[in-house]
């Protein structure tokens, strides 16, 4: 294991304490605030195509911005596991009662037949991670999904994270891929405007 392994793999565990010692109620509170504090911004407002993600027991819980798109008329979509290529793409949600099966890991996923989207079309791209920090580097689970994801990506791509999995530093390597902006339940950090100053 290298170094930036090793440092990645203790950053991962102690993330995952900390998530896991998050109450229900709590997690409620902080992804209701999280909720409300993306609708208010304009990479959500002026987006047409926006690519959610399921989320996991540990995670903010931003899924009823699903049903909030798809009443705005926007196209909205969720990754999609693709057994040949062992890889994740997107397709679209049109129908939350009917247009969703548990996927290859449990996780909540549009089924086989749901119209595929195309990553370079996509407005907005929202991120699950284990850590971010203010370059917009990324802490994953370690698996390279989300990044082999990202690197077809053109739109705003944000990071989803609590408060305390802002880190002064992610160990980064050179496939990893950087997010535009961060949401935590108290923060929208545009890294894009902070990249031009």
């Amino acid at each position: 294991m290298t170094p930036g392994e090793a440092s990645k793999a203790a950053l991962r565990q102690d993330m995952r304490s900390r998530a896991g010692r998050i109450a229900a109620e709590e997690r409620k509170q902080l992804s209701d605030a999280a909720l409300k504090l993306l609708q208010l911004q304009p990479a959500w407002r002026q987006s047409r195509s926006v690519l959610l993600f399921a989320p996991l027991p540990d995670e903010l819980d931003l899924w009823l911005l699903l049903e909030a798109g798809l009443a705005l008329g926007k196209q909205m979509g969720l990754p999609q596991y693709d057994s040949a290529t062992a890889s994740y793409s997107a397709a679209r949600i049109q129908d939350c009662a009917q247009d969703l099966c548990a996927g290859r890991f449990g996780i909540r996923e549009p089924k086989p037949a749901c119209e595929k989207m195309e990553l370079n079309r996509l407005d907005l791209v929202l991120v699950p991670g284990l850590a971010f920090d203010l370059h917009g580097s990324r802490l994953g689970r370690g698996k390279g999904f989300y990044d082999r994801l990202l690197a077809n990506v053109r739109g705003t791509t944000c990071g989803i994270a609590y408060d305390h999995q802002m880190v002064s530093v992610v160990p980064a390597e050179p496939h990893d891929i950087h997010v535009d902006c961060i949401l935590t339940p108290t923060r929208w950090i545009d890294l894009q405007t902070a990249r031009r100053f």
